[in-house]
């Protein structure tokens, strides 16, 4: 299917999903509706909520750029998706400029405290429980939002953050309608949360229990701390009365007298907060059906993997292929891609990660010619991309896959201008490490459980100062410099094989992008079993376990955005129509 051909079956298939009429109105004129879908020209907003893709448009409509737009709705995402992102975490950026058609990525991961050592997280010889690590002190990085959404409006943005963080504070002290999943990820957590007393007070019911669907939600000290950092920027998280709380609570976690766990203390210091940077790095770039590709590159293992994946692909045109036999290199790519992501990725400000190696074509060559027509005994043990690379190297002894966050938010933005950020932003697990930042109203991260701490020399070990390896993939896609698609999505590790299905979905099955997101899942990462969607195992289990495939189910997987651009600039923003509750899709014009 020809790049042309492409773009007309999106911008057709597009069209049909739109309700006329009802999109991109601003709440002072009409009441908006959540659309997953949404075409048009101008700028363009995809996230996993409405309050925060209005927040975008918002911005955009008085004038800013996409970066601009990013910040603000990220922003209000930290009060309306506070289980899954805030400025108690971090993420990571990519932006395309038009002007000079590059793409940049800022790596603001969070890191590990300077007293951190491998065996932070062992107790009497032995690595603690995941829970354990969790529900601590110990599990909370230094964040990184903040300083990354400073570097981003310096570097690329055109307003400052007393303008981005307007809709945010607006929301947090106005409050907003709490929905079936916001209620689903408080009930789920509630026995921890009702362990620290500013947790407890801020988002559990008097009662103790999750705040009832259609109640309103508000956070007046969410409010006072962006009130903060719109006022002194960075520095009103990094210094001063947050910085101060954030390491006590870290430190000392403050519990209810009535506490039914055990919370470790952590080793976060003011130093610490005061040393935190967010670098700009080198994108992992490959290159597929003569597009460019571009992703975040270590600590995160989101564009390594995904781009050996492609790398692996391209030497089978799979949109020709029978589907089911498309499926299976697709299931195979990604296994012998996570086997050396497991072995070899790391924040490589601390180790050797051979990058080149993983994405070059020569590797991707060799791993291809392992794959056969059935599926191989996994775990599939991990390649050798040091000849690959420049310089010298051995391959790992030890792969380990680690736990993954399941709970982070995407969004993806575009402007006017042709400026486009896909940003994937996160606390890691649902609600975190459990505490809020007394008289703040944010949770901290448990990002720290990302390293592998059972293993005492891996890549990916404990280290102070160290970021650990994750797994989001926030993905630019252009063609002859300018941009086709820009998606992302939460969940985890498999956040990668959802971005990677997603492009195969798009790029060789000439799916528009809303059907590539809706289409259902799988996820192979050189495990026994493939996880796959209800949907996805009715349509395909047979055909796959013939080749030797066998499934487990999993409820959803992933909760993609993203953004198409077509031809005469026309752009399509697509959301999930019903995954984590559905997405809320805007344009800056719509048709």
């Amino acid at each position: 299917m020809t790049r042309s051909t492409r773009s007309a079956l999106t911008l057709t298939l597009a069209l049909v999903l739109v309700l006329p009429g009802t999109l991109g109105v601003t709440p002072t004129t009409a009441q908006v509706t959540k659309q997953p879908t949404a075409v048009g020209t101008g700028g363009a907003v995809a996230s996993v909520e409405l309050l925060a893709s209005e927040a975008g448009i918002e911005i955009l409509r008085a004038g800013g750029n996409a970066v601009d737009a990013a910040v603000a709705a990220a922003a209000v995402l930290g009060v309306t998706e506070p289980f899954s992102c805030g400025i108690g975490g971090g993420g990571f950026m990519v932006v395309y400029r038009a002007s000079d058609q590059s793409v940049t990525t800022i790596d603001h991961r969070e890191t590990a405290p300077a007293a951190m050592r491998p065996d932070s997280f062992w107790e009497g010889g032995a690595p603690l429980s995941f829970s354990d690590a969790r529900w601590s002190g110990l599990s909370a990085g230094v964040p990184g939002s903040v300083r990354g959404w400073e570097e981003a409006l310096d570097r690329f943005g055109t307003m400052k953050f007393r303008d981005t963080l307007r809709p945010a504070i607006r929301v947090a002290r106005e409050g907003f309608e709490v929905d079936q999943v916001f209620h689903d990820q408080v009930a789920a957590v509630e026995d921890f949360f009702d362990d620290i007393s500013s947790t407890k007070e801020t988002f559990l019911d008097p009662d103790g229990t999750a705040p009832d669907v259609g109640s309103t939600f508000r956070n007046p000290d969410m409010a006072r701390a962006y009130e903060r950092i719109a006022h002194l920027g960075s520095k009103g998280l990094y210094r001063g009365a947050i910085a101060s709380a954030m390491v006590r609570a870290a430190q000392e976690p403050p519990l209810t007298p009535d506490a039914n766990h055990v919370w470790r203390p952590g080793d976060m210091t003011m130093r610490d907060l005061m040393g935190y940077r967010a670098p700009l790095r080198e994108p992992a770039a490959v290159s597929y059906r003569g597009l460019d590709v571009y992703g975040m590159g270590p600590p995160s293992s989101g564009g390594s993997t995904a781009g050996e994946a492609l790398n692996i692909l391209e030497g089978w045109d799979l949109g020709a292929l029978p589907r089911e036999q498309a499926l299976h290199y697709f299931l195979e790519a990604s296994a012998f891609s996570f086997a050396d992501r497991n072995a070899y990725l790391g924040d490589s400000d601390f180790v050797d990660v051979p990058l080149q190696g993983l994405l070059s074509q020569g590797f991707a060559d060799e791993r291809r010619a392992l794959i056969g027509e059935t599926a191989a005994a996994k775990p599939v043990p991990p390649g050798d991309p040091w000849p690959f690379e420049p310089g010298s190297g051995s391959v790992a002894t030890a792969a380990a896959a680690g736990p993954g966050g399941e709970t982070t938010t995407h969004l993806t933005v575009s402007d006017r201008w042709g400026n486009v950020v896909s940003y994937t932003y996160t606390i890691e697990s649902t609600g975190g490490n459990g505490i809020t930042v007394p008289g703040w109203g944010f949770l901290l991260n448990n990002e720290l459980t990302d390293f592998d701490f059972a293993l005492l020399d891996h890549p990916n070990s404990v280290e102070g100062g160290k970021r650990p390896r994750s797994s989001m993939s926030p993905t630019i896609v252009l063609e002859n410099g300018r941009p086709v698609l820009a998606v992302g999505s939460p969940g985890g590790s498999m956040i990668i094989t959802t971005v990677l299905q997603i492009l195969a979905n798009h790029l060789d099955f000439g799916m528009s992008l809303p059907d590539s997101i809706a289409a259902p899942r799988a996820s192979q990462r050189n495990s026994a079993d493939v996880f796959a969607e209800p949907a996805f195992r009715s349509a395909w289990e047979a055909p796959l376990a013939a080749r030797g495939h066998t499934f487990t189910t999993s409820a959803e997987i992933g909760a993609a955005t993203g953004i198409a651009f077509l031809p005469e600039g026309l752009v399509v923003a697509a959301a999930e129509p019903v995954r984590r509750g559905g997405g809320s899709a805007m344009v800056e014009n719509p048709d």
